[in-house]
């Protein structure tokens, strides 16, 4: 293959080879990647990042044109202008294009002392990959995977780019595609909300707003100056998971730990029984927590957090579990919510999940904070982390996510995860219903499917991951799919960062969400798929 004039980073094979003849005399590491790098996309940039730390030369070498077999049109970008994108890398020292399909002949020749893939490479099991590895390994290098912490697939990304000419969210399009997600079906899953009994153990929380004017400086020093005009409070944490249950016509029991204070906690108790919660609390002596922020607008500029832990003692810790238990007999459903607090220990988590797993078809649960215990729920059948909860929970920080989830889901033996990510939207995960087999050489372990974020625009993000647990739980109470669950969900958080303040989602304002989808439907589905279609209508269950 002729060099390129473009760059002088970009080698014939014989100056290639000559290269590392010259590093391997002087005693320097040679680091090798290949690829097709078609786009080169943030995870390719981290993936040589990465790899550039490993030794003093780093190799990137691009299979060319007539050795992809990727579909009709591609590459997308011919090989001299992919290989002038990878030159241009100044972290990047040498770039060849090999004319064979794969790389095997090429390791042979090159013998790089490290040969670097991406993590998703770790456990694949390809005839490919196998005898790259072997040609490495047999001249004394090594292999070694990068960070799977942010995954992109250029294929995934040129498919992405081809569907964007078309209007519409080309994901929300293809999921309402899926007959379960219908409006028709929707709705009737939301008629199943009513008359759920849900109990919903957690600290309670108040979240405080401070409205100011606009900012100055202080005169004493360059700090900001805020002064406040209006202040307003909201019963937070698992006292909004609550009030979700009941706006959406279910029938909630909170159970908590109050501090002995007769007039907060008979003001809290009036306040969430006037909203369809119904408050059973044990006695203990630290203050609800609060968390203030304070506004100019509707942006947050300071949060302040009067938070002092929890302290149960250990007969505090046994009536909690037991009113929970007791509380939860004749539920539908019951969700447990940490906030890292100090309500729950890990041994308290793990005795309170296993009460409730014996009396509740359905039980759920979400975490929030590093001081969480999410490893110690166990055998649920939904929780709904953020990615950085669930990486930090496993303590798996370059694995690939559905590696965590699997990890998380195997360890804890629970059914199914939301793994939630801001305005990426979220994706669930579940284990194969059979044994991992290899496809295409890859062991699949779980099933994940993506549900977008459903908002083109957010006020304020508190508490959409509470609206997203609580309509999530009534869902599945309701005899929903997972699928379902994920999307009604999803919704319900898209309705409450439309708004300011931890206000719960009531049902009237879903349903008008879930009719909305019949515009988008009829709008972005073809005709032939819609003329095909026939809509299942579940059997609803029983109250």
């Amino acid at each position: 293959m002729p060099a390129s004039n473009a760059d002088p980073k970009i080698l014939s094979r014989a100056d290639l080879l000559a290269r590392r003849d010259e590093a391997r005399r002087a005693g320097r590491r040679v680091v090798h990647c290949h690829g097709c790098f078609d786009i080169v996309h943030p995870g390719h940039i981290r993936h040589l990042r990465q790899a550039k730390q490993l030794g003093d030369f780093l190799l990137i070498t691009i299979t060319g044109d007539a050795g992809i077999d990727k579909g009709v049109g591609r590459p997308l970008i011919p090989q001299e202008l992919r290989a002038e994108n990878l030159a241009a890398l100044d972290f990047v020292d040498w770039v060849y294009i090999e004319p064979s399909p794969t790389a095997v002949e090429l390791l042979d020749a090159v013998r790089p002392d490290i040969y670097v893939k991406g993590q998703e490479y770790e456990h694949n099991q390809h005839p490919g990959f196998a005898a790259e590895r072997d040609a490495v390994e047999r001249h004394g290098g090594r292999v070694v995977f990068t960070s799977g912490d942010v995954i992109f697939s250029s294929t995934a990304l040129i498919a992405g780019m081809a569907e964007s000419m078309n209007p519409g969210d080309a994901r929300v399009t293809e999921l309402l595609r899926n007959p379960a997600l219908q409006p028709e079906n929707l709705q009737l899953r939301l008629a199943g909300f009513r008359g759920r009994k849900v109990v919903v153990v957690g600290e309670v929380i108040e979240d405080a707003y401070v409205f100011c004017d606009p900012p100055g400086v202080a005169g004493e020093s360059p700090i900001l100056a805020l002064r406040p005009v209006q202040e307003r409070g909201f019963d937070g944490g698992a006292a909004v998971v609550a009030r979700h249950i009941a706006a959406l016509g279910g029938e909630p029991t909170l159970i908590t730990a109050l501090p002995r204070d007769a007039v907060t906690v008979a003001a809290l108790r009036e306040r969430l029984e006037n909203e369809g919660v119904r408050l059973v609390a044990v006695d203990q002596e630290t203050p609800i927590a609060c968390k203030q922020r304070f506004l100019v607008g509707s942006e947050k500029v300071v949060k302040v957090d009067w938070v002092r832990k929890a302290v149960l003692d250990s007969r505090q810790q046994e009536r909690l579990v037991a009113l929970a238990g007791e509380h939860a007999d004749g539920c539908d459903a019951a969700i447990v919510t940490d906030f890292g607090l100090g309500l729950f220990t890990p041994g308290v988590l793990q005795k309170l999940t296993r009460t409730l797993r014996d009396r509740v078809r359905i039980m759920t649960g979400d975490v929030s904070g590093q001081r969480n215990h999410l490893g110690s729920m166990l055998e649920m059948d939904l929780v709904t982390p953020s990615e950085t909860e669930l990486r930090q929970s496993t303590r798996l920080y370059d694995e690939s996510l559905p590696a965590v989830a699997w990890r998380h889901l195997s360890q804890t033996r629970s059914k199914s995860i939301f793994v939630t990510m801001g305005g990426e939207g979220l994706i669930s995960f579940r284990p194969v219903d059979a044994d991992p087999s290899p496809v295409d050489g890859w062991a699949t372990r779980v099933v994940g499917e993506h549900v977008p974020a459903l908002s083109t625009h957010v006020v304020d993000a508190l508490g959409c991951g509470d609206a997203l647990l609580a309509t999530a739980t009534l869902t599945m109470a309701a005899g929903g799919s997972l699928i379902e669950s994920a999307f009604v969900g999803a919704m319900a958080a898209a309705v409450h960062g439309s708004r300011m303040g931890n206000v719960p989602v009531d049902i009237a304002t879903l349903r008008r969400r879930v009719e909305g989808l019949r515009s988008h439907a009829l709008s972005f589905v073809p005709a032939d798929v819609l003329a095909a279609r026939t809509v299942q209508k579940p059997t609803p269950l029983a109250s």
